[in-house]
């Protein structure tokens, strides 16, 4: 019998962090939908990164599902990440599932970073889009395209989409290591830190 995401959260020690920045038209809309896949309102770390727009009134709506880390200065989405980890790690969580407040993700996705980790624990899991639909900007996938070239060119290994908000991290290695980057370019110093510290990826569609 295949365990439930409910099971495999549990199991695997996984926490879910969603980063915000005025993201108002979509953020309820994302954390109704992430509270209705994993069921349990004690494992979600929401970081408001400094909203201007009324993203901190719709979190209060929340204020009894999810654990709320809020700053008024926008420090970045790096810096927002960092944050939790350090509180994903302070609740006993060994591992956290990152998705963005844009609406880009589907929470129903969770359930595949779940199964790729339970199969092959503390490594990085990596959410890859579909980069070919014809509505993906060209500045986009050419944009994809070079990280995930510089990627290889630092590490040696090959991934499909290196600029994904959809990952499942493994803590316990974050802890060991400095960062030097607060926004956006700290999703790929993430990696290529884990790569050199000769962590596992897998890739989920």
């Amino acid at each position: 019998m295949t365990p439930s995401t409910q099971e495999l959260l549990r199991s695997t020690q996984t926490c879910i962090i969603v980063p915000t920045y005025n993201n108002e038209k979509t953020l309820k809309r994302v954390l109704d939908a992430v509270l209705g896949v994993i069921a349990n309102t004690s494992i979600v770390i929401v970081v408001n990164d400094g909203s201007t727009d009324s993203s901190e009134a719709i979190l209060k709506a929340f204020d009894s599902s999810i654990t709320l880390l809020s700053y008024s200065k926008n420090k970045g989405k790096g810096y927002a990440l960092k944050l939790a980890f350090k509180e994903a790690v302070k609740l006993g969580f060994k591992h956290a599932i990152t998705l963005d407040s844009d609406a880009q993700h589907f929470p129903t996705d969770i359930h595949q970073f779940l199964v790729a980790v339970n199969s092959q624990p503390n490594s990085m899991i990596m959410g890859v889009r579909n980069m070919s639909q014809e509505d993906v900007p060209g500045k986009s996938s050419f944009g994809n395209k070079f990280s995930n070239f510089w990627f290889k060119l630092e590490t040696g290994k090959t991934l499909l989409d290196t600029q994904t908000g959809f990952r499942l991290y493994p803590l316990v290695p974050l802890t060991k290591m400095t960062f030097f980057t607060n926004r956006f370019e700290f999703e790929i110093e993430v990696i290529v830190r884990l790569a050199w510290q000769y962590v596992e990826f897998q890739s989920v569609p």
